[in-house]
This record gives structure tokens, sequence and C-alpha cells, in this order.
């Protein structure tokens, strides 16, 4: 490394450490995107990760300049094959191909623990994808079967949270009936491998659709008074231990009450068009502090207090070059220089929703649906695994449905 970008990323790691080192998460996961132009390079990425604690990274391709610069880190890897992939993966031969040039080849340097097939191909309500994501999953499992690898990589996928029809209150968890027919041949596959369930969940989409209606301390995870959910007398006070618990509730309902969930993204945008309410720097600092202070308690939600927290925060950089509405670019805890986008910057764990999670008293009242937000285009935060020029995608917040039109192109990685 020359001299000059040694002593930059130096000062600018110093300077992280001022404002993110006090509310480091253990076994924190962070998403790493890269559909920019002004990214810093894998090798100076490497001790941005690691001053915000992350041990783990999910990436959207398999990257092999990312994988060997954080060879022999210990940093745990998530990669993944995007949409596109997916009919091609069907082949287990070529499935078999691409985890010898972009798994083994890693291994053991760099720690590749799992691959996600694919990206809320469900809610694409696109038949030819749908249809072959299990058979994708299949080829790729048994390609790691077959190069001894299985034991130390499993396969998975990821979903939005509109496969779910109803989400709230979260014990009437339960997946879209159209969807679970092919939902259960993807459970019992995880069953039987071992891998867990990726879920995407934004609390942000709540906010922007219903900022009247919707508690904005309540999806910051701030101080509030909670709801109960009148089923089960549990007290909730953030949105996002809700939405995880009303997966755990449907997938209850289909018999796979031990299958483990990890939300592999959530996060809020420090910026966004005039209509998108809420996305702002403060906001921002308060959903990701004070989730990242939440995981490192490490302690579950109010259904799976025992259970550790497995989240990606989305995302590590503002990436300039997402399609989408102007919060699309700006998720991220850094800019493009590798300098913080905004303070996390609180040292304490009090004052936290969530940090103290307890059964339904006084200081709850019965959950009561949210109100169905104006009809406004909006966008999930993945941008990543475009499958056509117009694609009709919905965000499940609460009991709302929120429907979304992202013009995209098609991103091959």
């Amino acid at each position: 490394m020359e001299f000059h970008r040694f002593f930059f990323y130096a000062s600018v790691i110093l300077s992280i450490s001022v404002y993110l080192f006090p509310i480091m998460a253990n076994s924190m996961g962070i998403n790493y995107g890269q559909i920019a132009d002004n990214l810093p390079s894998p090798e100076d990425v490497v001790p941005i990760v690691k001053s915000i604690g992350a041990t783990k990274v999910k990436l959207y391709d398999a990257d092999p300049k990312v994988l060997k610069a954080f060879a022999n880190t210990g940093v745990e890897f998530i990669v993944g094959l995007g949409n596109e992939y997916l009919d091609k993966m069907r082949d287990p031969a070529k499935a078999q191909a691409w985890v010898k040039q972009n798994v083994q080849s890693h291994l053991p340097a760099t720690k590749i623990t799992c691959i996600f097939v694919g990206n809320e191909v469900l809610t694409f309500n696109d038949t030819s994808l749908s249809n072959s994501l299990l058979p994708a999953m299949q080829s790729v499992h048994t390609a790691l079967v077959n190069l001894g690898l299985d034991k130390q990589v499993t396969v998975t996928t990821a979903h939005s949270l509109s496969i779910l029809e109803t989400s709230y209150p979260p014990s009437s968890g339960a997946f879209r009936e159209d969807l679970v027919d092919c939902l259960s041949e993807t459970l019992s596959f995880h069953q039987k491998t071992g891998s867990p369930f990726l879920i995407n969940a934004y609390p942000f989409f709540a906010y922007k659709g219903s900022p009247k209606q919707v508690p904005l301390d309540f999806v910051l995870f701030q101080p509030n008074q909670g709801v109960i959910d009148p089923a089960t007398n549990l007290h909730y006070d953030n949105m996002l231990y809700a939405q995880i618990d009303a997966v755990y509730n449907a997938l209850a309902s289909l018999g796979y009450k031990k299958l483990p969930v990890h939300i592999s993204e959530t996060g809020w945008p420090s910026k966004g068009d005039e209509d998108e309410v809420g996305a702002t720097p403060d906001n921002a600092k308060k959903y990701n502090g004070n989730l990242i202070k939440l995981m490192s308690k490490k302690t579950g939600t109010p259904m799976r207090p025992n259970s550790d927290l497995n989240i990606y925060v989305f995302a590590l950089f503002n990436e300039n070059m997402k399609p989408g509405p102007t919060s699309e670019r700006n998720y991220g805890l850094f800019k493009p220089d590798g300098t913080p986008a905004y303070s996390l910057g609180v040292s304490s764990t009090s004052n936290v929703a969530g940090s103290n999670t307890t059964t339904g008293g006084t200081n709850g009242k019965p959950l009561s649906p949210i109100p169905t937000p104006p009809s406004t285009p909006t966008s999930s935060s993945t941008g990543y695994l475009s499958i056509s020029p117009a694609t009709e995608r919905y965000e499940f917040v609460g009991t709302v449905l929120l429907a979304s039109l992202i013009l995209t192109k098609m991103l091959l990685w």
C-alpha cells in the first residue's frame, strides 16, 4: 500500500473508532454492496469492517477481490448467486463449476459459511424464477456435498417480508396462501440441510408509508409505551422484533418451529427524496445505533428471548450508482471515502427499546392495525439482483402491504 493511502486510511480508522468503538456489537453482520464507482479498494475495506466490530459480511456476489482481501481475517462471509443465475444453476455440472471457482478456491483462508441463491425471488411473481429456485439451491448443495464442503457451507435464499399474508399482531404471522406449497418445499430443504431462513426487514417503509400513524420511536428502538400482542400477552417496544416474531409464527404454523431465522437485511437511509419521510441522518443514527447496541446484548425477541439475533445491517457504504429514489443510495454507515455517514456515537445501552423484554402489563397497550398508507411508489433497498426493466415488488409493514415499482437495469455480477 502506498504511504499516503496508508496514512489516509489510518487517520480515517482513528476517527471512526471515536464514533463507533463504544457500541461495537458481538457477531454483527454487515451487507457489503458495490453498486458504485467510488468505493475504497477491498484491501482498504478490511479495517473499516473491523472498526465497527463486524464479524460477518454478506456479499451480493462472490467477488474474488473481496474474498481474497479478507483472507485470514476470521471474518465470516455469505456469498450470493444472483437471480439471473438461477436457471443456469439448475444444471448440477454448472453449479459444481461455480462452487469450485467461487467458493472452494477461497477456502479455508477466507471463511465462507453460506451461499444465498437468489434474492426475494418469490415476490417477483415470476414463475420461471420461482420454479428454478429450489432446484438451483439443491444443485448448489449437491455440489458442496460432492466437494466435501457441505459441513462448513450452507445454502439458503433471502426473502422479502411480503411472503407473509399477515404479520400483525406477531402471533397472527402467516405466509401467503399462494406461496405455501413452494415455501414448504424450501423449508423442508432448510431443515434437512441445516441452513437458516433469511428475511429482509425494513421498518423504515412502515414509517415512510404512514408517518402520522406509525410512532417514530417504535420503529427507531427509542423508549416508547410499546404494544401488547393480545394472543400471547407479549410486549413489543419496536417494530423489527414484531416482524421477526411474525416470521417465527408463520414458520411454526407450517411445522418449522425450530428453524433458525436470520435478518439478512435491515437498515435506515440517512437521506431521501422529499416524499421519503424519515430519511434523515438523525433517524439513521438512532435506528442503526440502537440496533447495534441491542445486538451486542445477545438477547432475542419477546417470543425467542434466548435466541441470539443474527442480523446483517444494510449497508456498509452509500452506493452512488444504485437505481431508484435517493434513499437507495444512502443506506450506508460510511461514505465512499471511508468516513462515517453519521455518528452512531452513544456508549450506553440504556434507554433503548428492546433492551428489557417483558410480557404485557401496564406499560403496553393491545396491538391495533397500522392504517394503510396512501398508495405511493416505494422501493426496497435491495436493488442488486434485478430481473427485468420493470419489476413490481411489495414490502410488508405490519398489516400494510406497500406496492412498489422499481425501474432497474440488469446487473450481471
